[in-house]
């Protein structure tokens, strides 16, 4: 980059010999004023997400569903980053306690993340759905399950009372956002919101509608898809794609996900005008993490190719390790109930059949990023990457 000064720069990106977000264009014209002073870099070049979430860094660890325990956010932000925990399944006791044993240990920002999905009953489809797999009950000897008249509530005024008492730095959502009522009540206790966007349309409905910051969700994450403005899975886009259209498109800061799982690709967010990332998969194989014994074997094999987008596992579409169920009767499937009940199908045959060493009905949720997965514990792991994407960001600015 030597000799391009910033209006020149700023040209080319406009004129597309340069493939960069506006914001990408800042972060690395911020590394090439360091450059050519001579100073490496060693602070982050986009402290918008530093500023608002008040951390030292742009490192969310996602909530991860059942696979997080208190110890995970604990470690996580004590060391710098912003710990999650994933609330959806809680009660609002439940919430209660977990808070509690996560202040005991720490007073660093934490972020509590819940679902806003909807789920849509029909009787006739969950029975059908029920016949299409009783090939499989019988072969395990298992009883069908019969689907609960009530499901997993979404994000409501009961939770938010409870939420609102308790004060979390950050509330994050999953499938869109709760009524503005509950988003405005939840910011007026001085909560910061997030949500989770899978297309620049998504992207900038969360911003009209109060989102302090999006989580730009590319196709490689693993576990659930964010998506709730549409639902064609096949029309969602990597994170590579995604996160320089994000970046354009809203005004607030841009969180990147999926595919990230060590400092390169932590420089690269920030290289396309990210303001942090947010990693998942990348800390499942952390002592403070739940996870099955089947999983961590899935995890310690991980190679690139053996993910997939599928619904079967829960009702929606998820990035989950290929396993018997999936490549049968997936991976997208059509007749599955609305999530969670594909979850509740498949319960009896989960439990059957791990009881019996195999994982053929099991959610193994990852993301493509799994083969880079590393056995450190979660504080440690969030130092190691924070010192990794800096290095790499001061080897990129030592090298214009």
């Amino acid at each position: 980059m030597d000799g391009i000064e910033r209006r020149e720069l700023v040209k080319a990106v406009a004129a597309g010999t340069i493939g960069l977000s506006i914001g990408g264009a800042q972060s690395l014209l911020t590394a090439n004023q360091a450059c050519a002073q001579g100073t490496p870099i060693r602070a982050w070049p986009n402290k918008q997400l530093l500023d608002l979430l008040k951390i030292n860094h742009p490192i969310i660890q996602a909530p991860m569903g059942f696979h997080t325990s208190p110890d995970m956010p604990i470690a996580v932000s004590s060391a710098g980053g912003l710990g999650s925990f994933p609330c959806a399944p809680l009660t609002p006791a439940q919430l209660r306690d977990v808070v509690a044993k996560i202040r005991a240990q720490t007073t660093k920002p934490l972020n509590l993340n819940f679902f806003c999905h909807l789920t849509q009953r029909d009787a006739e489809l969950e029975t059908a759905w029920l016949k299409r797999l009783a090939s499989y009950y019988a072969e395990l000897g298992v009883s069908s399950p019969v689907f609960p008249a009530s499901t997993r509530p979404s994000f409501g005024a009961e939770m938010c009372d409870v939420v609102a008492e308790l004060r979390p730095e950050v509330v994050s959502f999953h499938f869109g956002l709760p009524e503005k009522s509950l988003v405005d009540r939840l910011k007026a206790a001085g909560c910061v919101i997030l949500s989770s966007a899978t297309t620049v349309t998504e992207a900038r409905w969360l911003e009209e509608h109060g989102v302090d910051a999006v989580i730009a969700q590319g196709i490689e994450a693993g576990g659930h898809r964010g998506m709730f403005l549409t639902t064609e899975p096949a029309s969602q886009l990597g994170t590579l794609v995604l996160v320089p259209q994000v970046v354009d498109a809203v005004k607030v800061p841009v969180i990147a996900a999926g595919g990230i799982a060590d400092g390169r690709a932590i420089a690269a967010a920030f290289a396309l005008g990210a303001s942090g990332v947010q990693m998942g998969t990348a800390y499942l194989l952390c002592p403070e993490a739940r996870i099955s014994p089947h999983l961590r074997s899935a995890l310690r094999a991980a190679k690139d190719n053996l993910t997939v987008l599928s619904n079967v596992i829960s009702g929606r579409p998820a990035r989950v390790f290929m396993n018997r169920i999936v490549r049968e009767v997936g991976p997208l499937a059509t007749g599955v109930p609305s999530f969670p009940l594909g979850g509740t199908a498949l319960e009896p045959l989960r439990t059957k059949a791990e009881s019996q060493g195999s994982a053929d009905f099991s959610g193994l949720y990852a993301g493509q990023a799994a083969a880079l997965g590393r056995e450190l514990p979660a504080g440690e792991l969030t130092s190691k990457l924070a010192a990794e994407a800096l290095e790499r960001l001061g080897e990129l600015a030592r090298a214009c």
